[in-house]
């Protein structure tokens, strides 16, 4: 579907698409609501901006060009229309799309699966199209979207560096404009840390607020299911649509916004009153230091929140030793996953390595993990007795070079990935929302961000803030200069 650059139509069709594919999730939607356009112009949009776009990024591991076709002409011929109707998007390649294999970004998986995961089926009910899965390491263990079978994914911003991980496909594919939006899961950082590398809003959701059926678990308990968007309010129209789980979920989120309260799109409608909000650029995880562009970061929206009204101050908080609930259910989480796979054999040395390790932790060993994990949440709510939100760096690092688990084993892999997880990990451990905020531009050119961290339940007080300072530094009109462009 590439088209020849020297050809004026095809230059000028090269535009249309990407002005197309740079909208939101919702203006698509209305689009295709209002008459303005088809899901099948949609996706075959989508379909040349990823030919053309997506050879120098690697954000998809396939395709899926003729299933999404036939389903856009379908959602042209259906009425009434969902919310999200006609609209294509991606999903993450560690849940399964009927037809397709679900890979965990290894080669160890040969085999198609019969049927969507909740998640897919509830996009596809609210009317979207799926368009392809996206890349991401093996077994989403490391923020950074490099494997063995499938390669590197690149930075949109700059594609020397990574997109970060492991929902970096997710992340670049939304970046680089190939899609308005693609699901990500979030075991350690890995919806968050994409999502401050490559410039977008990502929202790791409570605990069991959106489904990981057909498992029970992502994970254990660290994981979750979420979209990487380019506006909060597209993030809320998705979880509007994802919000809810199944007898089978082992994990189910307290009362929070949704269809049968007012909705989460609804409830941005209301602001959100003056808050009491902290700030620490402390990292969570010992030793590590957060590159000052960084604290730069944190400092200037410490400043358009105190213009927003609020009532903000310094922290210093006792974060706890996540440590061994983490790693415990890291490894279970690595053996729960090879359970699922075709051919063990297969797997990356990394890979082998790890779950070498996992087969030494009992499944007595993750269930004392995940009770930890309990009355870590416990501790972290006692610190937000004194305040609304907490504001933290989302990771302490600038993006790294592509190729950062060249030659890496499992221990090297491990120390490299430190300073990406310091902020974002704990709330994994805890199960309190968190999300990636944009805050501006480094001085590389690479996008910087900021975490804002809720009460638990609480994603609806992350949302009105950070669609407060949306409205004061609007990100979302800023593209990433890709090469192709």
């Amino acid at each position: 579907m590439a088209i020849d650059r020297d050809d004026a139509a095809g230059r000028e069709q090269d535009r249309d698409d990407a002005e197309s594919m740079f909208l939101g999730v919702e203006q698509q939607a209305e689009q295709v609501r209002t008459g303005k356009a088809t899901s099948r112009a949609l996706v075959e949009a989508a379909l040349r901006r990823i030919a053309r776009t997506d050879p120098a990024l690697g954000a998809f591991r396939i395709v899926l060009a003729r299933e999404a076709l036939a389903e856009a002409d379908a959602r042209d011929a259906q009425e009434p229309l969902g919310p999200l109707h006609g609209v294509p998007v991606a999903v993450k390649d560690e849940l399964d799309v009927a037809g397709q294999v679900t890979t965990f970004g290894g080669a160890a998986n040969r085999s198609p699966v019969a049927a969507d995961s909740e998640a897919v089926r509830r996009l596809r009910a609210a009317g979207a199209v799926v368009i392809g899965k996206t890349a991401m390491p093996e077994f989403g263990q490391w923020p950074f979207t490099e494997s063995a079978a499938y390669g590197r994914t690149l930075n949109p911003w700059d594609t020397t560096r990574t997109p970060g991980g492991s929902s970096g496909g997710s992340a670049a594919a939304v970046a680089a404009g190939l899609v308005p939006a693609a699901l990500g899961g979030d075991g350690g950082g890995s919806i968050r840390i994409p999502a401050a590398c490559c410039g977008l809003f990502g929202l790791k959701p409570q605990r069991g607020r959106v489904s990981t059926a057909p498992n029970a678990h992502l994970w254990y308990a660290l994981g979750t299911v979420g979209p990487l968007t380019r506006t909060v309010r597209d993030s809320a129209l998705l979880y509007d649509v994802l919000a809810g789980t199944t007898p089978t979920d082992r994990w189910s989120a307290g009362p929070g916004p949704g269809p049968a309260d007012t909705g989460w799109v609804r409830a941005l409608e209301t602001p959100p009153g003056r808050l009491r909000i902290g700030y620490s650029a402390k990292p969570a995880v010992p030793g590590v230091r957060p590159h000052p562009e960084h604290v730069e970061a944190l400092l200037e929206t410490v400043r358009a929140l105190r213009e927003l009204g609020h009532d903000v101050r310094e922290v210093d908080p006792r974060y706890p030793d996540a440590t061994a609930p983490f790693v415990a259910q890291f490894c279970g989480g690595v053996r729960a996953e090879a359970a699922a796979v075709e051919r063990t054999d297969l797997l990356e040395r990394r890979t082998r390595s790890a779950l070498a390790l996992a087969r030494l932790v009992p499944e007595s060993a993750v269930e004392r993990g995940i009770r930890a994990g309990e009355r870590l949440a416990e501790r972290a709510d006692r610190m937000f007795t004194t305040m609304d939100l907490l504001v933290t760096p989302v990771i302490a690092e600038r993006p790294r070079p592509a190729g950062a688990l060249d030659g890496a084993g499992l221990l090297t892999a491990m120390v490299r990935s430190r300073p990406m997880v310091a902020y974002t990990a704990l709330w994994n451990v805890t199960g309190h929302p968190a999300a990636s905020v944009p805050a501006g531009v480094g001085a590389d050119g690479l996008p910087l961000a900021v975490q804002l961290v809720g009460r638990r339940d609480d994603e609806v007080g992350i949302l009105r803030v950070a669609a407060q300072l949306e409205a004061v530094r609007p990100w979302a009109q800023h593209r990433p200069p890709l090469p192709t462009e």
